[in-house]
């Protein structure tokens, strides 16, 4: 057997992913759905410890007794959990022990050409979480996502007709639907996390602006957040919209507004001062955001508070 090798490894087609993995070729080539259980064991021996894909990948375990290596880290994953990638996305080893079973649904972009769905798959947030932020179906939820890859393995592995791409893409359509719905649950059960989130995130942001990191190191990003939390700035963001009904910039600038206020009303400094101090390189900009957060544009706000 070969060694695996420490590098990327770009897999353009389904076919090379397939191959990597010691599995037949897939039956369509910009689809593959293949069930790892007792009978069709997950082999990870001959596949690359980093690996980027052009396609979309989206696994759903179905049993597990352990954890799970994912890129350098290990994560708990019980069963009925989801993860999903987009294309270009690096991969990282995924070391399944003998007692995990799962779905693997690999999605050529390719494949949704001429159907709404190639844009709408864009718009669903998760293909850019982190590993650690999986999905976690309940039993029921289980069960229904467990009906729609049935129904996929079926139609993939029968006699492809001129029906059987509408039919696949019907169902994606549904899996990604009822992902989202899940997805939105999750967020709503585990609301004592997301406000814990949202209260790091605040100290976080009001310690940079305070303490004038904004002078060096410019305006606060989504990622200077994100990072700082440790999660993907898609799930801060979708965290902060469960929370506050604002994204991850929307509260970043609600934030910035509220500190401009406070200068505005408590200090001397000029707009162009104010601007500065909070990291933004031209006071155009910042008297813009101002008057988009307030209606108001700052020698408006200074003038009406005084």
């Amino acid at each position: 057997m070969k060694n695996k090798e420490d590098k990327l490894i770009r897999f353009i087609s389904i076919s090379q992913s397939h191959q990597a993995f010691g599995l037949p070729a897939p039956q369509h080539p910009l689809i593959s759905l293949v069930h790892f259980n007792e009978d069709n064991p997950f082999n990870t021996g001959m596949a690359p410890i980093y690996d980027i894909l052009s396609f979309y990948k989206i696994t759903f375990i179905t049993k597990n007794s352990g954890r799970l290596k994912y890129g350098r880290d290990y994560y708990d994953y019980d069963e009925g959990s989801m993860l999903f990638l987009a294309p270009n996305q690096l991969v990282g080893s995924t070391d399944y022990n003998s007692e995990t079973y799962c779905y693997i649904l690999l999605i050529h972009p390719d494949f949704l050409l001429g159907h709404p769905l190639a844009q709408k798959i864009k718009q669903y947030g998760y293909f850019s979480y982190s590993s650690n932020e999986a999905l976690h179906v309940s039993d029921a939820e289980k069960e229904t996502i467990l009906s729609v890859f049935r129904i996929m393995e079926g139609e993939l592995n029968s006699r492809v007709d001129e029906f059987s791409q509408e039919v696949v893409l019907a169902q994606i359509e549904l899996l990604l639907s009822y992902v989202n719905r899940f997805y939105k649950r999750q967020f709503i059960t585990r609301k004592v996390v997301n406000h814990h989130i949202l209260e790091k995130a605040e100290t976080i942001l009001d310690e940079y602006i305070n303490s004038l990191k904004t002078l060096h190191h410019g305006l606060p990003t989504v990622q200077y957040l994100s990072d700082q939390l440790n999660i993907s700035p898609g799930y801060l963001s979708d965290v902060l919209r469960s929370v506050i009904g604002k994204n991850t910039q929307q509260y970043i600038r609600e934030k910035l507004t509220e500190q401009a206020k406070v200068k505005l009303m408590s200090t001397g400094l000029t707009i162009g001062e104010i601007a500065y101090e909070l990291g933004f390189e031209h006071q155009q900009s910042f008297s813009k955001m101002f008057k988009a957060q307030t209606g108001l544009s700052p020698v408006e706000f200074r003038t009406s508070f005084n």
